[in-house]
């Protein structure tokens, strides 16, 4: 639980999606990444709050939100498929419009949310990825060595499930550690790495995470190369924050593919590995507070 926050659970498109809700004004949909979940956000999401009527979901497959088995085309867990659960929960809160901020995968569902349903948006924040189909294209060996659990979790089932299941706990602290910019879990509260772990006990939700990368792989690179070859853009503001020493800054060129992307687009760039929410909450605020309020 994140301080402050009421926890509730509604059935959106075939699933049950956990959210967490506090603050008032406009909406703030605030989306987590891979191996987290909602309370990633749990130093962000009180101050927030303060100005703004702040939802946390768990995505499909994480937390305490519906786990369902994958299918043959990846679908279950493709970033559209996601996107349309957060349209769904909007519909269903009776919200018209709201902003979305997401790290990660969730940033990859919130970028999916803005081109797919550009009406229901009114900006987008997004920290430390750039687009799947350029992130594939972009990969080199320094690259491939670091991003390797992209091709790793993407492996059919179940090789993944059963090697991270051998002991889960020891990957999530490993992956977590090291995808850090001081290669430690000091950043991470202890009720935040047991909601992790436990999470990756748990083997439907491990199956879920893999399939969320299957995706990636396949359904979610294929779209957006579709719309690379249509020329579509993200309508709305959009603000980008990545890591100095994250993913996007190992793929060396962030700014121009988000350029290619969005039309109206800020970047801006702090002192953090990958977990920028738990390493430097203080940037992300300072990035984002102002981008949500103008």
């Amino acid at each position: 639980m994140i301080a402050g926050f009421k926890k509730s659970v509604l059935h959106c498109n075939g699933v049950n999606i956990t959210f967490f809700r506090a603050g008032k004004g406009k909406t703030l949909l605030l989306l987590h990444g891979y191996p987290q979940n909602h309370i990633c956000w749990e130093k962000i999401a009180p101050v927030l709050a303060r100005s703004y009527d702040v939802i946390v979901p768990d995505l499909r497959g994480y937390g305490d939100s519906s786990a369902p088995p994958n299918d043959t085309e990846n679908t279950i867990y493709s970033k559209r498929t996601m996107a349309q659960d957060m349209v769904d929960l909007l519909s269903e809160l009776e919200i018209p419009i709201a902003s979305l901020l997401g790290h990660d995968r969730g940033a990859r569902v919130a970028y999916r949310f803005a081109l797919d349903h550009p009406e229901l948006i009114e900006k987008l924040g997004i920290i430390e990825i750039v687009p799947t189909g350029d992130f594939w294209a972009g990969w080199n060996a320094d690259l491939a060595m670091a991003a390797y659990h992209w091709t790793f979790l993407a492996q059919p089932y179940p090789m993944p499930e059963h090697m991270i299941g051998s002991n889960s706990d020891s990957y999530i602290e490993w992956t977590l550690e090291q995808w850090t910019l001081n290669k430690t879990l000091n950043v991470f509260t202890n009720e935040a790495l047991e909601s992790y772990r436990n999470q990756a006990r748990d083997p439907a939700r491990l199956h879920a995470m893999c399939s969320d990368y299957r995706a990636g792989a396949t359904t979610d690179r294929r779209i957006d190369l579709e719309d690379q070859s249509k020329s579509r853009k993200i309508s709305v503001p959009t603000k980008v924050l990545y890591g100095a020493h994250g993913f996007p800054a190992k793929n060396g060129n962030a700014v121009s593919l988000w350029q290619s992307w969005a039309s109206d687009l800020g970047i801006s760039v702090c002192e953090s590995g990958h977990f920028v929410m738990e390493e430097n909450p203080q940037a992300v605020l300072d990035t984002f507070l102002p981008f949500f309020a103008n």
